[in-house]
């Protein structure tokens, strides 16, 4: 670096007080607080970087100020040593690529910015891209599942082992709920959305490259705990959709995530049958960044639910205090709690009853299943739009509850006999859930204006704990007969 001439970049004032508190702002939320000055810029890195900024904390005492009127031209009093000038370019470097990460995020397209006289329209478009948002955000957590036993050859470790990448991957997707959720009521919801996406599919990388099963493992772990995107949509969905509408649009974006879970399983199945395993995980990270490009061109910007800011403590908090508040949002977590073991009880199990006697099917065959489900999700809004807006929530939650417990009366009496058994339970377990989580979001999305989000957060923790408890009872319950 020796003989490298140093050239002062011209800054104008006002433009550099706007860039600082915008700075100041992005970085607060991590806690840094530092002030920013002008710094010279090196010679050869072309003319063309004469209008960016480059940033430097003003903590540094070794660093000489610039003269006053002496902005334009002419090199430092004292130009540091080679090796502080090294030091000093790659620190500058890296600033200005913070910098304009956090100007890429922040800058938003004509159509997407917040005009409090003309806020953005809720439109179908926007509905279907949060619902094909959720679902390839959702299926992060599922594409492991159909080939765990080609992961356990690949890295070398045995089917015990290996079980631990989706038990980590609920782990956390559990973590998230509980702690990056509820900051969604904090902060402005397409950016913080944004920085969760572009998180998970930087963070996927690594899943697609790692060959330690360590790595892996803690990859799995980072990557599900911002895989919540579709968690903070749903409740946006709610609050912006018009209340005649609003069952219908919720309906799209929960179909959306249920079928991201199926999805999943049939793409993972079929890519590795026939290509490497490593495929399918580049296909997803290609879909992760396909969505983050979606946001940042098409997600409208709205402002945080609570400007004056909150304690973090107190938010998570507050969650509990909600539950005590509002006795409906309880109502709505036991029923999610049961529906979800129910259903994840019987798609756990599935497996098992068409793989023994009477049926003996293959592989092929137990995953076609999977389509029945596609259809039951698929007619989502039409539930929506005739079993859910014309009624009161409870009486919709009714109507689900009985679709799904007469599905699975129906199939646990004729399901050793003949396949219409399963077939009829898939798909009125999906139909009944469908509906019931509908109609549940519909009864809870106002209880908390401000805290729509912890309310989310609330009411998915039920519906996880009830997935969790599905999936070992159901396989307990099925062993004993």
């Amino acid at each position: 670096m020796a003989g490298i001439d140093h050239l002062s970049i011209a800054v104008p004032e006002a433009k550099l007080e706007e860039e600082v508190k915008f700075l100041e702002a992005a970085l607060a939320p991590l806690c840094v607080k530092e002030l920013f000055r002008p710094v010279p810029l090196v010679a050869g890195l072309g003319d063309s970087m004469q209008n960016m900024f480059l940033w430097v904390s003003a903590l540094d005492s070794e660093r000489q100020p610039i003269a006053d009127g002496d902005s334009t031209s002419g090199p430092l009093t004292n130009p540091p040593a080679d090796d502080e000038t090294d030091f000093q370019l790659r620190t500058d470097i890296s600033i200005l690529g913070l910098y304009g990460a956090l100007s890429t995020l922040n800058w938003k397209p004509r159509w997407c910015r917040w005009d409090p006289g003309s806020p953005p329209k809720f439109s179908i478009w926007l509905n279907l891209l949060f619902a094909f948002a959720g679902a390839f955000t959702v299926a992060n957590l599922y594409y492991n599942h159909p080939i765990l036993n080609i992961l356990a050859e690949s890295f070398d470790v045995p089917y015990l082992t290996v079980s631990r990448v989706p038990t980590l991957m609920q782990g956390g997707y559990a973590t998230g709920l509980l702690f990056i959720c509820p900051l969604a009521d904090l902060f402005p919801r397409r950016p913080y959305t944004l920085v969760l996406v572009l998180f998970t599919a930087t963070m996927w990388i690594g899943l697609c490259v790692t060959n330690n099963f360590n790595v892996f493992l803690i990859l799995s772990y980072l990557t599900a705990m911002t895989t919540v995107t579709p968690q903070i949509m749903l409740p946006l969905v709610a609050e912006l959709a018009p209340p005649e509408k609003r069952a219908f649009s919720l309906s799209i974006v929960v179909s959306g995530n249920l079928l991201g879970i199926v999805l999943a399983r049939i793409l993972s199945g079929v890519v590795t049958n026939y290509t490497y395993w490593r495929n399918i995980y580049w296909i997803a990270l290609g879909l992760n960044y396909g969505i983050w490009l979606m946001l940042w061109l098409f997600m409208p910007d709205y402002p945080s639910a609570n400007p004056n800011g909150l304690n973090y403590i107190s938010m998570l908090w507050s969650i509990l205090v909600m539950c005590k508040r509002h006795p409906v949002l309880v109502y709505a977590g036991i029923v999610s709690y049961c529906n979800s073991a129910a259903f994840m009880s019987y798609w756990t199990t599935l497996t098992f009853l068409l793989a023994g006697s009477p049926y003996h099917y293959n592989s092929v065959y137990i995953g076609l299943f999977a389509l029945i489900g596609i259809a039951a999700m698929l007619l989502g809004p039409v539930y929506a739009k005739y079993l859910i807006q014309p009624f009161q929530p409870w009486l919709a939650v009714v109507i689900g509850e009985t679709i799904s417990l007469a599905a699975v009366a129906l199939g646990t009496y004729i399901g050793s006999y003949t396949v219409a058994g399963p077939i009829i339970e898939a798909f009125g377990l999906d139909a009944g859930f469908q509906i019931t989580q509908v109609a549940n979001r519909a009864a809870i999305h106002n209880v908390e204006p401000q805290g729509r989000n912890r309310v989310n957060t609330a009411y998915m923790l039920f519906t996880f704990l009830g997935q969790l408890t599905g999936t070992s009872a159901g396989n307990k319950l099925y062993e004993r007969g």
